[in-house]
């Protein structure tokens, strides 16, 4: 299973930055998938969860009215849109997997299978 994770990069405060994730190796359809992100010094954190069917989301509230998830099925991919972004938001941020049929999605990192390698966003004038 391989999740590729790409779009990262350096933008100004109040800039725009979209992530993408493919998913190859496994039934992506049947995926939740969640996006979390590491800041230096910090612990990983939430940021986002979309079910398999996209019709079930969650937002971080330090992220709420700024940052959007959605997925495309029939491309394998899931997406991270991202405005009006802070310093603050400045992280390596991580796609991951979770083999999940129930329709819902999960907040914690430890109940998901597998992972991207992560891509930096750095949001700095």
């Amino acid at each position: 299973v391989q999740l590729q994770a790409s779009g990262g990069g350096l933008v100004q405060p109040g800039g725009s930055l979209s992530l993408s994730c493919v998913v190859s190796g496994i039934t992506f359809s049947r995926c939740s998938m969640g996006w979390f992100r590491q800041a230096p010094g910090k612990e990983r954190e939430f940021v986002a969860a979309i079910s398999w069917g996209g019709t079930v989301r969650s937002i971080a509230d330090s992220v709420k009215g700024r940052l959007t998830i959605s997925r495309v099925n029939a491309e394998n991919t899931v997406y991270l849109q991202m405005r009006s972004l802070k310093p603050e938001d400045t992280a390596v941020y991580y796609c991951a997997a979770r083999w999940d049929v129930s329709g819902g999605y999960s907040e914690r990192d430890d109940q998901y299978h597998y992972w991207g390698q992560g891509t930096l966003v750095t949001v700095s004038s």
